[in-house]
């Protein structure tokens, strides 16, 4: 009995760490050509910029590309940078610390310095410029639909 639970213990391990690198790879490969990924990379510790800038884009999204998300045209992602699972996702984009960033087909936008210099305290003038991006890439992207980058 003693030697079934043991190796019962055995397999359950490898299934798990089975699963966790498919967790990391999935995580890793859901970015597609055919959406626009607007993805905010945060750690355990974040400051209030880091939380605005999480909520303004939540808003800008909701508020102005509804239905390009409800169509899978837009994806928001809140990626964790703490979590073991991000790693790969992280090091896709050199992601270190809190990070705003689109990514339409590979051509990747960073606007995580934008996002640190009105987030707070210009919260208007964030949200206007995010919106102004993503409409750039999802405009390019009809009328360039074979571009990349």
């Amino acid at each position: 009995m003693k030697k079934l639970l043991l190796l019962l213990a055995i397999i359950s391990s490898f299934v798990a760490c089975g699963n966790a690198q498919k967790q990391t790879e999935t995580a890793a490969t859901k970015i597609n050509d055919n959406s626009l990924d607007v993805l905010y990379f945060h750690g355990k510790q974040r400051c209030i910029t880091c939380r605005a800038i999480e909520t303004l884009t939540k808003e800008v999204l909701d508020a102005d590309f509804a239905e390009a998300q409800k169509s899978g045209k837009v994806i928001f992602k809140i990626i964790d940078i703490s979590q073991k699972e991000n790693e790969a996702i992280a090091d896709k984009y050199e992601v270190t610390w809190s990070s705003l960033i689109l990514d339409k087909g590979g051509k990747v936008v960073n606007l995580t310095d934008m996002g640190f210099s009105y987030a707070k305290n210009q919260p208007e003038v964030f949200k206007s410029k995010l919106k102004k991006e993503i409409t750039k890439l999802l405009v390019g992207a009809l009328f360039y639909p074979y571009h990349k980058g």
